[in-house]
């Protein structure tokens, strides 16, 4: 007998977390500090991973400089899409309210009381000038999301530029730390099924049938969100730099579209797509720069959802969002999609966001048990941007080429 995936015992947990919170009703509150456990256990790893994870990401970015033009182009495209990804999920989040219809318990909003506000009283510029930080190491200690993501930025793009004789040994030790905390991350996935079983029968508990029509609703918005920048930005982008019809590219791309949906993974995806790309007229050379950066680097798909899950989260806890705090989901989800290479199982990375903006990061497990489609089809998103960039990239070079 075939043995089940992580991902699918997941799915099954939750199932069988809706029907014991349904059967149990308020007892199923019995199951809390199993849940408890889990998310702290999520918790525990979140800063030094993002610590770690966006210094080697920055490496790799300060190491493109060598490819000059073509790497810095890359680059900001990379990022610009990632941002107007953000802004789509915020967007949509705003305008479809998927989070407002269900009363939090007061217990819970006690108990995170204190991310309510964490940012309020900072303007736009003040909210610049709070990214960074007085001291680095006091901000690891009281996990200043964004002020470590911008310490381990520019930390990893000055250590870029240091001879590779003296990096080498940092970089080993780093990429060992890194892998190190996967490995403790995969571990804790174990617990998983039981942790989601837990959580969700308490969330049914605690907030009735009616959280069920909330992660439908947010689902629904994501895949229309995430529909958006999938079948109308990113092939309108290439229409509009190349001259190739959206229709012409959603097809030659389709073979890796199919498999990064079924594989969830950018960088098995990496040959096909390399292939897909040489029929729309991308030369090796081009595509064997691009596409790993992109599949390292390049995660439109999960910068939105990261912006959509935190105006979820937000309205749903009743959490007021000012400029300061969407100026910190921006930052937090085009940065944090940055460290989301080689992170295993549900968009962990969410928490980061979450925190940045001041939202309630409790009840993030109900996101867990439809994180694996939304993973699959956000993941196919992502290499479709990674081709974009490739064939837009090309036509540059050849613009290039033929006014010389």
């Amino acid at each position: 007998m075939k043995k089940l995936s992580n991902s699918t015992t997941i799915i099954i947990s939750m199932f069988l977390g809706i029907i014991a919170g349904i059967l149990l009703q308020d007892k199923a509150a019995i199951f809390a500090p199993l849940g408890d456990i889990f998310l702290k256990l999520i918790t525990m790893l979140i800063v030094p991973l993002v610590f770690f994870n966006i210094i080697l990401g920055a490496i790799s970015l300060g190491k493109t400089k060598s490819a000059g033009k073509v790497g810095l182009l890359t680059l900001g495209y990379y990022l610009f899409t990632s941002c107007i990804a953000v802004v789509i999920g915020i967007g949509a989040g705003y305008i479809f309210n998927p989070g407002v219809g269900v009363i939090v318990p007061a217990s819970l909003l006690a108990k995170e009381g204190a991310y309510a506000g964490a940012n309020s009283g900072l303007d736009f510029w003040g909210t610049i000038i709070n990214i960074i930080p007085d001291n680095p190491f006091k901000s690891l200690i009281e996990g200043n999301i964004l002020q470590i993501i911008f310490f381990s930025l520019f930390f990893g793009l000055c250590l870029s530029k240091v001879s590779d004789e003296k990096q080498k040994p940092i970089i080993d030790l780093l990429e060992t730390v890194n892998e190190t905390l996967i490995k403790m991350i995969e571990k804790i996935l174990l617990l998983a099924p039981l942790g989601v079983f837990a959580l969700m029968a308490n969330s049914i508990a605690l907030f009735g049938i009616n959280i069920l029509l909330l992660v439908t609703k947010l689902f629904l918005v994501f895949s229309l969100a995430l529909g958006l920048i999938h079948f109308i930005m990113l092939p309108g982008f290439v229409k509009l730099f190349t001259g190739i019809s959206p229709i012409k590219f959603i097809k030659k791309t389709a073979p890796a579209q199919i498999l990064a949906f079924s594989t969830a993974s950018s960088m098995a995806t990496l040959p096909v797509n390399t292939e897909c790309c040489k029929k729309l007229g991308v030369k090796n050379s081009t595509a064997s720069f691009i596409l790993p950066l992109g599949a390292t680097v390049n995660m439109n798909g999960n910068a939105m959802l990261y912006g959509l899950v935190t105006m979820f989260f937000a309205q749903m806890f009743g959490v007021d969002l000012g400029p300061s705090e969407y100026v910190a989901i921006v930052l937090t989800s085009v940065l944090g999609a940055v460290g989301t290479a080689g992170v295993p199982g549900p968009s962990l990375l969410v928490v980061a966001v979450l925190a940045a903006a001041g939202v309630p990061v409790i009840a993030l497990p109900l996101v867990f048990g439809i994180d694996r489609i939304m993973d699959m089809m956000r993941t196919s998103t992502n290499i479709l941007g990674d081709a974009s960039c490739a064939v837009i990239m090309e036509s540059i070079l050849n613009k290039e080429k033929e006014v010389i």
